[in-house]
């Protein structure tokens, strides 16, 4: 099994338009590919980002018909790279609900593994901003773990990246890579994207790819932070494609780097079992007499 090999993640600014979304996609693929990646990753919601729920739900495919699915296995098989569909919208015969799924594929086009997304985006920011996952989503039930030819890829999607468990155990299971596909929030990305999987990296000792989304969106004015990053084990930032636009970053891989920070700081080797938090409570001073 190879050590080192160069990661390429695709920023997009996708719209509701799905062929749009699949030209820039299969046109990244292959500049990607020209600037030496063998690993190409895209964010959440490459195919698109809709209008709202309706039109969400409306334009979510199957597997067997999903435009996007097809080209990404198509861009694959004509670079001659693995790929990461970071997730697209997938209709599931019988579900009133849709997926959103991630895809791990091999340089001949072939998915090796899928994963859903577990933990559902539903908040209430600041100014208004709103999102409610869960009423279009149906979550993930499993963490899925998959070799690739340098490593083992732990899958998640962008809001697992708040559930530290979930990588930890990720890790444990034998992931030294995780990825992150994402379409972060502008007032959250300020304020934790960085910071989020940076830790993520240390905590587990794993690089960390997290191809994002990026600007406002056409046909839905949603926002998006960017900022795709590549992360080393140690936390360093290998790669940052910034907030200003659409493209793609290359960095370089040295999987040797899991062991060394792993060695430096074996904190997955320590973990303890220990009972669960108990509340103590103060006692009630009594009322004056």
């Amino acid at each position: 099994m190879a050590t080192t090999f160069k990661a390429g993640l695709i920023q997009t600014n996708v719209s509701n338009d799905m062929a749009e979304n699949v030209a820039f996609v299969r046109d990244q693929a292959l500049l990607a590919r020209e600037a030496g990646a063998d690993f190409i990753m895209t964010p959440e919601n490459t195919g698109l980002i809709g209008a709202n729920r309706k039109e969400t739900l409306e334009k979510a495919e199957t597997e067997e018909a999903h435009a996007m699915l097809a080209a990404a296995r198509a861009a694959a098989r004509d670079a001659g790279a693995w790929f990461l569909l970071g997730s697209i919208h997938v209709r599931v015969p019988g579900e009133e609900q849709i997926r959103n799924r991630s895809y791990l594929i091999d340089a001949g086009g072939s998915v090796l593994a899928s994963y859903d997304k577990i933990h559902m985006f539903d908040v209430q920011l600041a100014g208004g901003e709103s999102y409610r996952e869960s009423s279009t989503f149906k979550p993930g039930e499993k963490s899925v773990l998959a070799e690739t030819p340098w490593g083992v890829l732990g899958m998640t999607i962008c809001y697992d990246l708040r559930f530290p468990y979930l990588y930890r155990d990720l890790a444990h299971a034998g992931a030294t890579m995780l990825s992150i596909p994402s379409s972060f929030t502008v007032p959250t990305g300020q304020a934790h994207w960085h910071t989020l999987l940076r830790a993520r990296a240390v905590e587990t000792g794993c690089f960390v790819f997290a191809p994002a989304q990026v600007g406002t969106h056409k046909g839905s004015n949603r926002k998006t932070y960017g900022h795709s990053l590549v992360v080393a084990p140690w936390g360093e930032v290998l790669a940052d494609a910034g907030a200003e636009k659409a493209g793609f970053v290359v960095a370089e891989i040295d999987l040797a780097k899991v062991d060394e920070a792993r060695r430096m700081v074996p904190s997955l080797t320590h973990d303890r079992a220990y009972a669960p938090p108990v509340l103590h409570k103060a006692a009630m001073p009594k009322a004056a007499e």
